[in-house]
């Protein structure tokens, strides 16, 4: 999304990082480019103007104009005002002393919600939780079937009944309470554009049952109408924060640096794509970074922990140090590798991937080909690729639907890849052994992503000391909300 953003920014910095001291005129020029990079990536004038004259007043700050390297400075305080427009801390989730914890859903129709009531339900779940879903949209036909069939997907126990949303609430909280369900999220009605009906039918829910926090589901594709949006619902509801659906899409990003400044409430969380998982806690910081095409190591480093096997990852640095690696270990490493998410979004994670990613051919469907192949070798084949020959090729080829070239310079780049890193390998022989996996590779033209900065289990902490777990946790902490009375 904000790849368009990142490039127009990169540029404006770069020419003040070569810079041994910063002059008033070569800040106003790298701010009037900063300027116009905002305002076309579609982010609310008044934020605009407020990011670059702070930007301005801490890059001619006297500290900053003598330091050994300006530019980098400035790199500094743009990614501090990017953090501060995005919310600054992240919110912290604190959960009620008498369970169970109420959270209200609103939005307009077509923004998601009733997805994202799903993926959040299997969030709290991920934090050891025990959810309830509640279908109170009883206006949209399918959307209590809807949410059912999503909930189905994860375990996740939806309940709705009559045909008041209110009702529907109010049962909910007494069905939790019945069957020890701790968290409570309720799926609210929507319209295609705000009216007083869909208003009133909302406050009239929260007024019901007291959520302990309300969340607008926000369309980050809407641009400048979901920070609108942001406003009205808050103006009646008095949200705590938002969720920013479709962060993957490729609009301008306005959103994300907008509404947390206008409307004076944090993104608590993001959605990345279509599937349950695809769903995150929004740290502030890490995606300035990722703006600023810094990267974002953390998030990697925890989509590891949360995906690979520790004692699948031993096992494979052992043959690895043992100059062993089979098509076996390939498909286990890949299917790893993948379900931390899109190869382009794993990429996107790692610091100066950003301009490489520009035009990138990542054919995710030339990997499914790839794993097709392997699949329809035997299990000697896939231990000892050297006994594929002509013959075995034609028959791999005929099993997985490609052409018997396909197979061979498959295997002819497998071959150069295990002697690559049985070379690494024996370098590496007289070193204490990791747990780490190996770093990127090319298989049949795929550049699969390299993880040899991740080791597990990690313990790593950002550049300012912080855990990458810090900020949404069951046990709040600093800049923790304390539950609505």
């Amino acid at each position: 999304m904000f790849e368009t953003l990142t490039n127009r920014l990169e540029g404006a910095i770069a020419k003040l990082k070569g810079k041994g001291t910063l002059s008033e005129a070569d800040v106003d020029a790298a701010l009037g480019e900063i300027r116009l990079a905002l305002l076309e990536a579609d982010v609310n004038v008044d934020v605009v103007r407020g990011i670059t004259e702070r930007i301005r007043t801490a890059a001619l700050d006297t500290e900053v104009s003598k330091a050994l390297n300006p530019g980098q400075q400035v790199v500094k305080v743009v990614l501090t005002e990017l953090t501060a427009s995005l919310g600054g801390e992240p919110l912290a989730i604190t959960y009620a002393s008498k369970p169970p914890t109420v959270v209200l859903l609103a939005g307009l129709q077509g923004t998601g919600k009733t997805t994202n009531a799903a993926k959040l339900a299997r969030w709290f779940r991920s934090q050891g939780r025990n959810p309830l879903l509640v279908g109170a949209d009883l206006q949209r036909p399918g959307a209590v079937d809807q949410l059912r069939t999503l909930a189905e997907r994860s375990e996740i126990p939806v309940f709705s009944e009559s045909s008041n949303p209110v009702k529907v609430a109010k049962a909910a909280i007494k069905e939790a309470i019945r069957t020890a369900r701790d968290v409570v999220i309720i799926d609210t009605a929507g319209r295609l554009a705000i009216d007083d009906e869909m208003m009133a039918e909302v406050r009239r829910i929260s007024d019901a049952v007291s959520p302990h926090f309300t969340f607008l589901i926000a369309d980050a594709m809407t641009g400048q109408d979901a920070v609108n949006s942001a406003k009205a619902f808050h103006d009646t509801l008095a949200l705590d924060a938002v969720i920013l659906t479709k962060l993957d899409g490729d609009a301008r990003g306005g959103a994300a640096l907008s509404v947390a400044e206008v409307v004076g409430r944090p993104i608590a969380f993001a959605s990345v794509g279509e599937g349950l998982d695809d769903f995150e806690a929004f740290y502030p910081e890490r995606m300035a970074s990722r703006i600023l095409g810094m990267g974002d190591i953390e998030t990697l480093i925890e989509k590891a922990e949360e995906t690979f096997d520790e004692a699948e990852a031993t096992a494979a640095a052992a043959r690895l140090m043992q100059g062993v690696f089979t098509f076996d270990d390939f498909l286990d490493m890949t299917g790893q590798v993948l379900k931390m998410g899109s190869l382009r979004s794993i990429m996107g994670m790692m610091p100066g991937m950003n301009r490489q990613l520009q035009g990138a051919d990542i054919d995710e469907s030339r990997l499914t080909r790839i794993t097709g192949m392997v699949h329809s070798m035997t299990p000697e084949e896939r231990a000892q690729p050297d006994l594929i020959d002509g013959s075995r090729r034609r028959r791999i080829a005929m099993g997985a639907g490609v052409k018997t070239g396909d197979v061979k310079t498959l295997v002819d780049q497998f071959k150069q890849m295990r002697s690559m890193m049985r070379n690494v390998a024996g370098q590496k022989s007289g070193q204490k052994k990791s747990g780490k996996m190996p770093g990127g590779m090319n298989i049949g033209g795929m550049n699969l992503p390299g993880i040899d900065d991740l080791q597990l289990p990690a313990n790593a902490t950002s550049s300012s000391g912080k855990s990458p777990n810090a900020g949404i946790s069951p046990r709040g902490g600093r800049g923790a909300r304390r539950p609505k009375k």
